[in-house]
Protein backbone atom coordinates (compact mmCIF):
# COMPACT_ATOMS: atom_id res chain seq x y z
CA UNK A 1 0.00 0.00 0.00
CA UNK A 2 1.50 3.29 -1.60
CA UNK A 3 1.92 5.91 1.13
CA UNK A 4 1.82 9.41 0.81
CA UNK A 5 3.60 11.95 3.37
CA UNK A 6 0.97 14.89 4.80
CA UNK A 7 1.81 18.53 6.60
CA UNK A 8 -0.27 19.76 9.29
CA UNK A 9 -1.84 23.21 7.68
CA UNK A 10 -3.59 23.99 10.23
CA UNK A 11 -7.15 23.96 11.81
CA UNK A 12 -10.50 25.99 10.66
CA UNK A 13 -14.14 26.60 12.32
CA UNK A 14 -15.77 23.86 10.29
CA UNK A 15 -18.72 25.65 8.10
CA UNK A 16 -20.90 23.10 7.77
CA UNK A 17 -21.01 21.74 11.57
CA UNK A 18 -22.09 23.19 14.24
CA UNK A 19 -19.40 23.23 17.04
CA UNK A 20 -16.39 21.12 14.79
CA UNK A 21 -13.89 22.26 13.30
CA UNK A 22 -11.92 21.45 9.76
CA UNK A 23 -8.18 19.49 10.58
CA UNK A 24 -6.03 21.02 7.15
CA UNK A 25 -3.47 18.14 5.92
CA UNK A 26 -2.10 18.97 2.58
CA UNK A 27 -0.06 16.54 0.29
CA UNK A 28 3.62 17.66 0.70
CA UNK A 29 4.49 17.29 -2.90
CA UNK A 30 1.63 18.19 -4.46
CA UNK A 31 -1.13 20.10 -4.94
CA UNK A 32 -4.37 18.25 -2.93
CA UNK A 33 -5.68 19.31 0.73
CA UNK A 34 -7.78 16.91 3.17
CA UNK A 35 -10.09 18.30 5.37
CA UNK A 36 -10.46 16.17 8.41
CA UNK A 37 -13.94 16.98 10.86
CA UNK A 38 -12.44 16.90 14.72
CA UNK A 39 -13.78 17.95 17.71
CA UNK A 40 -13.19 21.59 19.92
CA UNK A 41 -11.28 19.80 22.45
CA UNK A 42 -9.01 17.59 19.75
CA UNK A 43 -9.09 21.06 17.77
CA UNK A 44 -7.44 23.38 20.83
CA UNK A 45 -4.46 20.48 20.93
CA UNK A 46 -3.35 20.90 17.95
CA UNK A 47 -3.72 24.39 17.76
CA UNK A 48 -1.20 24.66 21.16
CA UNK A 49 0.69 22.53 19.41
CA UNK A 50 1.12 24.63 16.02
CA UNK A 51 0.95 27.90 17.88
CA UNK A 52 3.88 26.56 20.17
CA UNK A 53 2.03 27.65 23.34
CA UNK A 54 2.94 26.19 26.36
CA UNK A 55 0.03 25.35 28.63
CA UNK A 56 1.01 26.03 32.60
CA UNK A 57 -0.10 22.33 33.14
CA UNK A 58 0.38 19.24 30.28
CA UNK A 59 -2.75 18.49 28.47
CA UNK A 60 -3.78 14.53 27.57
CA UNK A 61 -1.30 14.42 24.97
CA UNK A 62 1.21 16.57 26.09
CA UNK A 63 0.93 13.89 29.20
CA UNK A 64 0.92 10.70 26.89
CA UNK A 65 4.64 12.10 25.48
CA UNK A 66 5.81 12.49 28.74
CA UNK A 67 4.67 8.68 29.86
CA UNK A 68 5.41 7.47 26.45
CA UNK A 69 9.26 8.83 26.80
CA UNK A 70 9.55 7.83 30.44
CA UNK A 71 8.88 3.76 29.31
CA UNK A 72 11.01 4.40 26.50
CA UNK A 73 8.10 4.05 23.54
CA UNK A 74 8.36 6.51 20.47
CA UNK A 75 5.56 7.33 17.76
CA UNK A 76 7.54 6.97 14.67
CA UNK A 77 4.87 7.48 12.18
CA UNK A 78 0.96 8.03 11.94
CA UNK A 79 -0.71 6.20 9.28
CA UNK A 80 -4.14 7.03 8.38
CA UNK A 81 -4.78 3.72 6.53
CA UNK A 82 -8.63 3.88 5.42
CA UNK A 83 -12.14 6.04 4.58
CA UNK A 84 -15.44 4.85 5.74
CA UNK A 85 -18.42 6.95 6.23
CA UNK A 86 -16.56 9.93 6.16
CA UNK A 87 -14.61 9.09 9.05
CA UNK A 88 -10.56 8.48 8.71
CA UNK A 89 -8.92 5.40 10.37
CA UNK A 90 -5.66 6.05 11.82
CA UNK A 91 -2.95 3.93 13.26
CA UNK A 92 0.51 5.28 15.44
CA UNK A 93 3.51 3.14 14.44
CA UNK A 94 5.68 3.11 17.72
CA UNK A 95 8.46 1.00 18.88
CA UNK A 96 9.55 0.79 22.81
CA UNK A 97 13.14 -0.31 21.67
CA UNK A 98 12.05 -3.91 21.13
CA UNK A 99 9.45 -4.12 18.76
CA UNK A 100 7.27 -1.63 16.11
CA UNK A 101 3.88 -1.62 17.43
CA UNK A 102 0.74 -0.20 15.95
CA UNK A 103 -2.33 0.96 17.45
CA UNK A 104 -5.90 2.51 16.50
CA UNK A 105 -6.27 6.14 17.11
CA UNK A 106 -8.53 8.45 15.83
CA UNK A 107 -6.75 10.89 13.40
CA UNK A 108 -7.51 14.00 15.43
CA UNK A 109 -5.75 12.43 18.53
CA UNK A 110 -3.09 10.75 16.65
CA UNK A 111 -2.00 14.34 14.40
CA UNK A 112 -1.93 16.28 17.70
CA UNK A 113 0.64 13.10 18.88
CA UNK A 114 2.42 13.25 15.75
CA UNK A 115 3.18 17.70 16.20
CA UNK A 116 4.46 16.45 19.90
CA UNK A 117 6.28 14.02 18.64
CA UNK A 118 7.64 15.28 15.65
CA UNK A 119 6.82 12.26 13.59
CA UNK A 120 5.55 12.38 10.49
CA UNK A 121 1.83 11.92 9.32
CA UNK A 122 1.53 9.59 6.10
CA UNK A 123 -2.39 9.02 3.97
CA UNK A 124 -2.81 5.85 1.82
CA UNK A 125 -2.37 6.91 -1.68
CA UNK A 126 -6.14 5.60 -2.15
CA UNK A 127 -7.60 7.64 0.48
CA UNK A 128 -5.93 10.76 -0.66
CA UNK A 129 -7.85 10.07 -3.80
CA UNK A 130 -11.01 9.73 -2.89
CA UNK A 131 -10.85 12.62 -0.16
CA UNK A 132 -7.68 15.07 -1.33
CA UNK A 133 -9.44 18.07 -2.68
CA UNK A 134 -7.10 19.55 -5.59
CA UNK A 135 -6.01 23.57 -4.84
CA UNK A 136 -4.80 25.14 -7.90
CA UNK A 137 -0.77 26.06 -7.32
CA UNK A 138 -1.42 29.53 -7.31
CA UNK A 139 -3.37 29.46 -4.16
CA UNK A 140 -1.35 27.21 -2.16
CA UNK A 141 1.75 29.37 -1.06
CA UNK A 142 0.21 29.39 2.43
CA UNK A 143 2.37 27.44 4.04
CA UNK A 144 2.27 30.20 7.18
CA UNK A 145 0.35 28.22 9.70
CA UNK A 146 -0.97 31.80 10.79
CA UNK A 147 -2.28 33.06 7.89
CA UNK A 148 -3.58 29.72 6.68
CA UNK A 149 -5.97 29.64 10.03
CA UNK A 150 -8.51 32.11 9.18
CA UNK A 151 -10.55 31.09 12.51
CA UNK A 152 -8.49 29.48 15.25
CA UNK A 153 -11.24 28.03 17.54
CA UNK A 154 -13.00 31.41 18.21
CA UNK A 155 -16.68 31.81 16.53
CA UNK A 156 -16.29 35.49 16.88
CA UNK A 157 -13.07 36.86 15.76
CA UNK A 158 -12.30 39.55 18.15
CA UNK A 159 -10.76 42.98 17.12
CA UNK A 160 -7.35 43.25 18.54
CA UNK A 161 -6.44 46.32 16.65
CA UNK A 162 -7.04 49.01 19.48
CA UNK A 163 -4.16 47.19 21.77
CA UNK A 164 -0.46 47.59 21.70
CA UNK A 165 1.95 45.02 21.81
CA UNK A 166 2.70 44.88 25.50
CA UNK A 167 -1.26 44.89 26.44
CA UNK A 168 -1.11 41.57 24.22
CA UNK A 169 1.20 40.11 25.60
CA UNK A 170 -0.28 40.34 28.76
CA UNK A 171 -3.67 39.05 27.30
CA UNK A 172 -1.67 36.35 25.98
CA UNK A 173 -0.61 35.36 29.63
CA UNK A 174 -4.27 36.27 30.91
CA UNK A 175 -5.58 33.32 28.36
CA UNK A 176 -2.92 30.90 29.25
CA UNK A 177 -3.35 31.39 32.92
CA UNK A 178 -7.01 30.65 32.69
CA UNK A 179 -6.02 27.89 30.41
CA UNK A 180 -8.07 30.03 27.85
CA UNK A 181 -5.78 28.71 24.70
CA UNK A 182 -8.29 29.67 21.42
CA UNK A 183 -8.15 33.48 22.91
CA UNK A 184 -4.42 33.09 23.53
CA UNK A 185 -3.76 31.44 19.51
CA UNK A 186 -6.17 34.05 18.01
CA UNK A 187 -4.29 37.03 20.12
CA UNK A 188 -0.93 35.11 19.06
CA UNK A 189 -1.80 35.63 15.16
CA UNK A 190 -2.31 39.08 14.99
CA UNK A 191 0.86 39.69 16.53
CA UNK A 192 2.39 37.67 14.02
CA UNK A 193 0.63 39.44 11.21
CA UNK A 194 1.73 42.96 12.43
CA UNK A 195 5.37 41.46 12.56
CA UNK A 196 5.34 40.47 8.85
CA UNK A 197 3.53 43.98 8.35
CA UNK A 198 6.51 45.32 9.43
CA UNK A 199 8.94 43.69 7.71
CA UNK A 200 6.95 44.22 3.90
Amino acid sequence: MRKVKLKVIGVSYSQTQSGAYALILAEENGNRRVPVIIGGFEAQAIVIKLENITPPRPLTHDLLLLFAREFGVAVLEVFIYKLEEGIFFSKLVCNNGEKEILIDSRTSDAVALALRFGCPVYMAEDVLDKAGIFIPPSNTDDDDTGSAINSILEPEKIKYDSYSNDELSKMIEEAIKTENYEKAASIRDEMERRKRRKKQ
